[in-house]
């Protein structure tokens, strides 16, 4: 199952970039990684990209 699988990737970030979602992670008492995970899975939900109840991709027209 795909939702319990965590794949791993490099990403580079400024280091001004980092800091301030650094500074964001530690006023929501989370780590950098869950602050990233945090928000792409929001955004990924806030574009209609997630199933509301499979949590499956949805597929969009191209």
């Amino acid at each position: 199952m795909l939702k319990d699988q965590k794949k791993t990737f490099v990403l580079r970030l400024d280091a001004k970039t980092y800091a301030l979602i650094e500074k964001w992670a530690a006023d929501e008492f989370r780590s950098v990684n869950g602050q990233l995970e945090y928000v792409i899975h929001k955004a990924l939900k806030d574009a209609g990209r997630l199933a509301k109840e499979t949590g499956q991709a949805e597929k969009k027209d191209a």
